[in-house]
């Protein structure tokens, strides 16, 4: 087809999870979930579907609370932002979504994807949200977990319509489900109402599912569209929105999971069989849907020069903190980061002020120069490899001397058990002694499924090579901090404030 390309369906391998998409004009746009961190609730442009790059995030931080400045000491690990609903409506972009800590439900607006974003709040709370406007002007919120509710909201979306429609359209039946319909997507599609999401059935593994009506409130009538592996991960493709592109053909973007790297945006072809109900991707042999390799893409914009999403500046959008930062303890220029701590933590979890930028690919590494003359005792300074289960390198100050450290954090938590925090500090599994202040710190990530592991390396001031410290971390996605494995640079204080630690020269690198 002319303009047609292929591209992998894997859009992006690297962590973006819960994934809303419209189309404005020759443009799509994608929202994503950012938990804790922040700058948040990114949202990412492409002309092709298939190439991205950072358009804006929609707010810098989001509510000054104990958890998400960690001034707690605990954090909002697992909860913060997730499962925006992105949309443009009478010239104007919306995006919605619930906290889990904070248990609102936010509303921003802007003329443009670039901002500046206006912030206000719906009245309620609405889980997996999907805001929908329909073609007589009224507004819904399509929500839910097993039960998904249509709820009418006033024109303003400040709350609740009051006398407005408010019913259950959509039941799944919890004895047959692990994880009942979730994730709402609201389209009207020629007249048909069509609410894509996503769930476990019992014994199968993710699944996108779609019920469709002739009428908003119903009745929904569907089923499962979409059980299927990709790339022998032994996990489903499912939840997210779908779109169509200038010449009608339609696109679902979901996503996978890819163990610690995190969850992955997949591009499905989405078509429409003779009695209306979608179809997404390919029919196997056996006459099952599947997501395939490969999809042809039309390219709005072929001689377009995208951004990449990952960089060496420490001013990039490529970066965000581990939850609101204190800036009157930390700055950063393009080539420069520095933390001095301001409180006494155990571990690399409590720390404010950590920097940190998602893996891309399964196979890339990390170079960083940490100088730390002005550690005091009790300090730890490095490069991790963050995520629920952790490890890093890194140095120590202790009685005046510094070490080079590799220590490795194991969950001991279920894998549910979202938000649960650990203030166990961490293994110390190799400790060496060093006189440089200045020196190179190295992570290199495998995150193929059979490997999912980080290797440590340092070199000192003069040295040709790097070196190897300690055995490679064996990594595991875990839903304590939910959140694929992320490069981190980070100092803190097991015994005393004030310490500072100097980051420069980051280079990202593939494998």
């Amino acid at each position: 087809m002319s303009g047609y390309k292929t591209v992998s369906s894997n859009i992006i391998v690297s962590d973006y999870p819960d994934p809303d998409v419209i189309r404005v004009d020759d443009v799509y746009y994608m929202v994503s979930t950012t938990m804790h961190f922040m700058p948040g609730c990114v949202i990412l442009r492409s002309y092709n579907l298939s190439d991205w790059e950072f358009a804006s995030y929609v707010f810098d931080e989001l509510e000054p609370t104990p958890g998400q400045t960690l001034s707690d000491n605990r954090g909002v690990y697992g909860k913060g932002m997730w499962a925006a609903s992105l949309k443009y409506h009478d010239n104007k972009f919306y995006v919605c979504f619930v906290a889990n800590d904070t248990h609102k439900t936010y509303l921003f607006t802007a003329d443009s994807i670039e901002g500046p974003w206006t912030r206000s709040n719906i009245q309620g709370f609405y889980h997996d949200m999907s805001l929908f406007w329909d073609d007589d002007g009224r507004v819904y919120a399509v929500c839910g977990n097993t039960e998904i509710h249509l709820i009418e909201l006033e024109a303003d979306l400040s709350g609740p319509k009051k006398g407005g429609v408010d019913r259950v359209i959509i039941r799944d039946d919890p004895e047959k489900s692990v994880l009942g319909y979730e994730g709402s997507h609201l389209y009207k599609i020629n007249g048909r109402y069509y609410n894509f999401m996503i769930h476990i059935p019992k014994g199968k593994m993710r699944t996108e599912a779609c019920f469709t009506a002739d009428k908003i409130e119903g009745p929904y009538t569907g089923g499962d569209v979409l059980c299927s592996d990709l790339g022998g991960w032994n996990s489903g493709v499912a939840q997210g929105g779908i779109v169509q592109n200038k010449q009608g053909k339609w696109y679902g973007i979901l996503f996978q999971d890819h163990g610690a790297l995190g969850r992955i945006p997949v591009l499905v072809p989405v078509s429409f069989g003779p009695d209306g109900f979608p179809v997404f991707g390919e029919t196997a042999p056996d006459k099952n849907q599947i997501a395939p390799q490969t999809v042809s893409v039309l390219d709005n914009k072929p001689d377009y020069k995208y951004k990449p999403l990952w960089s060496n500046d420490f001013t990039d959008p490529a970066w965000q903190w581990n939850h609101i930062p204190d800036k009157t303890l930390c700055t950063r220029t393009a080539d420069k980061y520095t933390i001095q701590t301001g409180k006494t933590v155990t571990n690399i979890t409590q720390a404010c002020n950590t920097l940190t930028q998602r893996t891309l690919s399964e196979k890339c590494a990390g170079v960083v120069t940490i100088n730390t003359t002005d550690l005091k005792d009790g300090d730890i300074a490095g490069l991790a490899a963050l995520e629920g289960e952790y490890g890093f390198i890194a140095v120590k100050k202790q009685q005046g001397k510094f070490y080079l450290i590799q220590a490795e954090h194991k969950s001991k938590n279920s894998p549910w058990a979202m938000g649960v925090f650990d203030t166990d500090p961490p293994d110390i599994k190799a400790e060496l002694p060093v006189n440089d202040t200045t020196l190179l710190l190295k992570i290199e990530f495998d995150l193929t499924r059979p490997v999912q592991q980080a290797k440590m390396f340092y070199k000192l001031q003069g040295a040709v090579d790097f070196v190897p410290l300690g055995q490679p971390v064996q990594l595991r996605y875990t839903l304590d901090q939910f959140v694929g494995v992320r490069f981190a640079l980070f100092a803190y204080s097991t015994q005393q404030t004030g310490g500072k630690a100097d980051f420069s020269d980051f280079n990202y690198s593939f494998l």
